[in-house]
């Protein structure tokens, strides 16, 4: 039974094949230069930093993760060279994963999420155009967003401001008088607040307010929508495959009937001895 499950092991564990040969001969090897002169520790954080901008930043400059792929075809190619004709010869050590490198990419994935949620919310014109689209243009209560239902936005996201209420220190130096002939009484600026004449000058409007709660819930439905495909995409790819998760069971297994026989083998070769020797007790199973 024993031989039979060394053979099932056998079956079910990884093969060790040769080293590949390298191309350097011995006198070469002794002169190349240390692979550790160039990897000091071996720890990825130019890559790591460098996943860090690319995730976290893509919404402000989206053509990164483009320039990041090209920089690493180019970057493994160099290594690659470098590795067959310019180092030493590395010495390969095995390792269970990459250690506290995965919590910190996990980390930064979370963190992209929500940093990017926030950019298009807030520095981007996506969330005002659809508020006014939806709610006060032409086509408000309709339920359509096309191009001539966005008359008027850009009249409807400036505030006018009194030039007269300006402090001393922060009026303007020219009145306006030599572009338009006669002194301006009145100046825009993106806002959305209430006239000077109005109840309460310069308050915020309702406006403002809708689209600043449209902001908060695009951020929540943005991270929880990217988060729940993330998921699905994990249990959909997992890190090991199905095949290779079972032959490690079995293998697991395999291993613990061969240390359940080999200890069964043992205590009956004890109780075979004790029994020769007249030394067995009243309590010893059969």
């Amino acid at each position: 039974m024993a031989a039979s499950n060394r053979a099932h092991i056998s079956e079910y564990s990884p093969v060790l094949l040769p080293p590949l040969s390298c191309p350097h001969s011995e006198p070469q090897q002794a002169t190349a230069i240390p692979w550790r002169s160039f990897t000091p520790g071996g720890s990825p954080r130019p890559e790591v930093l460098q996943f860090g901008f690319t995730t976290i930043f893509v919404a402000a400059f989206p053509l990164a993760p483009l320039l990041a792929l090209l920089n690493n075809i180019i970057e493994i190619r160099l290594d690659a060279y470098k590795f067959v004709t310019q180092w030493r010869r590395p010495l390969a050590s095995r390792a269970k994963d990459i250690g506290i490198w995965y919590g910190i990419l996990e980390g930064i994935g979370i963190l992209s999420v929500i940093t990017n949620a926030f950019v298009i919310a807030i520095t981007s014109d996506f969330i005002p155009r659809l508020v006014y689209a939806y709610k006060y243009g032409p086509c408000a209560g309709q339920g359509e967003a096309g191009q001539k239902c966005m008359v008027g936005y850009v009249n409807a996201s400036l505030s006018v401001f009194r030039i007269s209420d300006f402090e001393n220190r922060s009026e303007p130096e020219s009145d306006g008088s030599e572009f338009s002939g006669t002194p301006l009484k009145y100046c825009r600026y993106r806002d959305y607040r209430d006239p000077p004449h109005s109840l309460a000058p310069y308050g915020y409007t309702l406006q403002f307010w809708h689209v600043l709660a449209a902001r908060l819930a695009f951020i929540i439905v943005f991270e929880h929508l990217v988060f729940c495909i993330k998921h699905l995409i994990s249990y959909l790819i997992p890190d090991l495959p199905k095949d290779l998760r079972d032959r490690m069971r079995r293998e697991k297994y395999l291993i613990q009937e061969m240390m359940y026989e080999a200890e069964l083998e043992r205590l009956q070769k004890e109780r075979k001895e004790r029994k020769k020797n007249g030394k067995a007790h009243h309590n010893e199973w059969p």
